[in-house]
């Protein structure tokens, strides 16, 4: 772990500091936009932290964004671009920050080596900005997309004392995971699945990851895990207009009711290993199936998330 650093009101000031390896980045003019670079049980782990408000306002919140797997990099622009968050984030002065799996794959380990702690590097992480006055307890939360997505999930079981909030896009959770997360507090979740996804079942059975193929739940059971959880007492549900009539899906929204946490889940009828709104590719040249544009998925997920962070 890196050593203990003194407290700075700005994050530019902290990843100028923290940094044992600060690597230039192109910088729009109105954002702080730095590498920092940690080890974890003895793994050099990266991520790439983002501020719009550089005013010397104290604990802000922070989101986590996990991408993809099929060797992407948080740090990559496009990405960035596809999910949007900056955007959403720039608005209410939130810190974004984009971590990076090992070798670009989340949790695949190499031949004779054990699998990355990416949990460990997550809670490092967030563990560290907490210490440095950048965040604060309750305020952090963490979203993916397909393997990010898991990992997401994973996280809102394990580490609720520090992340108060999770999404998932394209993504469900692995079986071997679903009998132990049991948050220790309410977490605020969301779920945005599309019944055709050919990568990752939307019934459940093998999920074929870039990482290995995984066990997975159905979208249901994923969301009536997260719904238990929240001690949620019923559901309603919502069916968005179908604002393009040619993209062969339409969107229904459940919401749970009575919950401790809110707990959405956004079902695409019809849709694809995509994001509503946002053009999802495969690297590895795989169909991802039907893009839906009645809505825009990702803003709705950051909304729904930093909702949660009153200031």
């Amino acid at each position: 772990m890196f050593a203990l650093l003194p407290r700075f009101g700005t994050l530019a000031a902290f990843v100028a500091t923290l940094c044992l390896g600060l690597t230039a980045s192109p910088r729009p003019a109105d954002a702080a936009y730095g590498r920092v670079t940690l080890t974890v049980n003895g793994v050099k782990r990266t991520a790439t932290l983002v501020e719009f408000d550089r005013l010397k306002k104290r604990r802000r919140p922070v989101i986590m964004v996990l991408h993809g797997g099929a060797g992407g990099s948080g740090a990559g622009l496009r990405a960035r671009r596809n999910l949007g968050v900056d955007m959403v984030a720039r608005k209410i002065g939130a810190i974004v920050v984009y971590p990076d799996a090992v070798d670009g794959y989340w949790g695949r380990a190499n031949p004779g080596e054990p699998a990355p702690d990416d949990a460990g590097f997550l809670r490092a992480l967030a563990t560290r900005l907490i210490e440095q006055g950048v965040a604060s307890h309750r305020r952090i939360f963490v979203a993916g997309v397909s393997g990010g997505g898991m990992l997401a999930m994973k996280i809102a079981c394990e580490q609720s004392d520090l992340f108060s909030g999770a999404g998932a896009f394209v993504a469900n959770m692995p079986t071997d995971w679903a009998a132990s997360c049991h948050p220790a507090q309410p977490v605020a979740f969301m779920l945005m699945n599309g019944t055709a996804d050919p990568m990752v079942p939307f019934n459940g059975g093998i999920a074929h990851m870039p990482e290995g193929p995984r066990d997975v739940l159905s979208s249901d059971a994923t969301f009536a895990l997260f719904s238990k959880a929240a001690q949620c007492s019923g559901q309603r549900s919502e069916t968005i207009g179908d604002r393009d009539r040619n993209d062969g899906s339409r969107v229904t929204i459940d919401y749970g009711v009575g919950c401790r946490a809110p707990v959405v889940y956004v079902k695409v009828e019809g849709g694809g290993h995509t994001i509503p709104g946002r053009r999802l590719s495969s690297s590895r040249g795989l169909p991802v199936g039907a893009q839906n544009n009645d809505l825009d998925g990702a803003r709705l997920m950051w909304e729904f998330l930093l909702k949660r962070a009153p200031q």
